[in-house]
């Protein structure tokens, strides 16, 4: 006889490009095995259950983000969260925040994308033109550590989710976004000031709305310091906006 538990999946169910469809949770049973992930019993569900079933993955690997959802009232990464760590009954919800496709399938694309030309999250080099051909200049090996530590997000939204006031305000940066501009500020590379930076996040749209609730950082994948980044943007912007 087999030892391994039983377990109850209860996804979200809903298609809103259906005019009939309805929200509604399914319940779905299956045999949990060893080691076995919320993406893995996502997989068997709907190889061995149910084809329809909606849910995002890419690399399986932590890596890509397009996994997050809601469980059990919590945003996490589904390749990342092992069954094991929770009880027989799993619920599964969409992240709220996104365009929902279907089921447990969320748009972050388009909502990052927008977020990264709001911000113009991209280098501003010095130079007009960068010659590729030479070596680039050295960089302090601490700074470097420090960008690549922000650099390491995967723009999953699981900060965006857990955010009460991008519940509030739809326009509202999030963690994401006001990360992406501490990483600017840090790179000497860019040659925007720090008048350039409060112009895009120097108010309540930006790093002074955050009610430093820090369920941001207390649910990100990556376990990036965003609070840390925060504060260091608010005393900036502060002395930007002086």
């Amino acid at each position: 006889m087999s030892e391994h538990r039983r377990i109850r999946i209860h996804a979200l169910r809903h298609n809103p490009r259906d005019p009939a469809s309805e929200p509604r949770l399914q319940t779905y049973e299956l045999e949990e095995q060893p080691g076995m992930t919320l993406f893995l019993a996502l997989s068997e569900i709907r190889e061995r259950q149910d084809p329809s079933l909606a849910f995002d993955f890419v690399c399986r690997a932590g890596i890509c983000g397009s996994c997050a959802m809601i469980v059990n009232g919590r945003p996490r990464l589904a390749c990342r969260t092992l069954t094991r760590d929770f009880p027989e009954d799993v619920t599964l919800l969409p992240l709220p925040g996104f365009e929902l496709i279907a089921d447990l399938s969320v748009d972050t694309g388009k909502w990052m994308r927008a977020l990264s030309e709001r911000l113009a999250a991209w280098l501003h080099a010095r130079q007009a033109e960068v010659d590729l051909s030479r070596i680039e200049e050295p960089m302090d090996p601490d700074l470097a550590d420090r960008i690549y530590e922000l650099d390491r997000c995967v723009e999953c939204g699981c900060c965006v989710a857990a955010c009460g006031t991008a519940r509030m305000r739809a326009d509202f940066v999030g963690a994401v976004g006001l990360n992406k501009i501490a990483r600017f500020s840090l790179d000497p590379r860019d040659r925007r000031g720090d008048g350039d930076y409060y112009e895009l996040v120097g108010d309540d749209l930006g790093v002074f709305g955050c009610m430093t609730l820090l369920g941001c950082q207390d649910v990100c994948p990556k376990e990036l310091p965003l609070q840390t980044q925060i504060a260091y943007l608010r005393r900036r912007m502060a002395r930007a906006g002086a």
